[in-house]
């Protein structure tokens, strides 16, 4: 049950391979069916493969640096405004490119950009209209093993620890 949900990991070594353009498209395609607040799809997408931009945007926040070896960078902007789900719409429809992917074969890495200044480059390196701000990417690429040992702690907390009824 839920095997995707469960077997999803955020990769951040890849191979050197270049990632279909079509296979891209397959993942926004199927995103763009993420729910959103008031069905506004707060969200437009910049698939980024020059090694000099992905370098550029891998300089562009304290946990972008694996951006620059991803053969892929999916950013992704979002409307300024005032709505206060605009953000959350993000996260679900990130969460769905990822999936997308793991299920093309494709491993990925949100990130996000910041602080605000991090933003404003990336805006202007995409050359974005105003209104659309750039505060997060998917790195995409084909898995490469990992360096060992990880800092990062693997396993997931326990539903009772997790779940509260009341």
């Amino acid at each position: 049950m839920h095997e995707s949900l469960m077997s999803l990991r955020a990769v951040r070594h890849y191979r050197a391979d270049p990632v279909p353009r079509e296979l891209v498209e397959r993942i926004v395609a199927a995103a763009r069916w993420t729910g959103s607040a008031r069905n506004r799809q707060p969200w437009r997408f910049v698939a980024v493969t020059t090694p000099e931009a992905r370098t550029a945007l891998s300089h562009c926040g304290a946990y972008a640096l694996h951006l620059a070896t991803a053969p892929v960078v999916l950013v992704l902007a979002s409307t300024e405004n005032t709505f206060s789900d605009t953000l959350f719409d993000m996260g679900r429809v990130t969460q769905s490119l990822c999936l997308a992917a793991h299920e093309l074969g494709l491993a990925s890495c949100p990130t996000t950009f910041h602080p605000q200044d991090n933003i404003t480059r990336v805006a202007q390196l995409l050359e974005l209209p105003g209104t659309w701000l750039p505060r997060h990417a998917i790195a995409l690429g084909y898995p490469a093993p990992a360096p060992s040992p990880s800092a990062i702690p693997t396993g997931r907390l326990p539903v009772a620890e997790l779940l509260r009824w009341h």
